[in-house]
């Protein structure tokens, strides 16, 4: 798993957010939004503080999720994290 944690690091970073990200937390708290889902394609939103959230979107499968995107909104900024790429 930390593997994954720091491929998901990597991956915001590499879209230009600037900001702290931890890959564990971000994962479980992406985890979380598809914990009792039913099977399907969502969109989803995490406030993290007033001026900063995650709205993506994944695919549950039966016993997992496809993260295909996440758009980091910091303020008037966007960054856009194409997991599929």
């Amino acid at each position: 798993m930390e593997e994954l944690y720091r491929l998901i690091e990597e991956k915001i970073r590499n879209a230009g957010y600037p900001g702290e990200i931890d890959g564990r937390e971000f994962y479980n708290e992406v985890s979380d939004e598809a914990d009792d889902q039913e099977e399907g394609t969502y969109i989803f939103g995490i406030k993290k503080s007033d001026t900063l959230f995650y709205q993506g979107c994944m695919e549950i499968l039966k016993n997992q999720f496809d993260l295909h995107y996440v758009d980091i909104h910091d303020g008037e900024t966007v960054y856009h994290v194409d997991f599929d790429a």
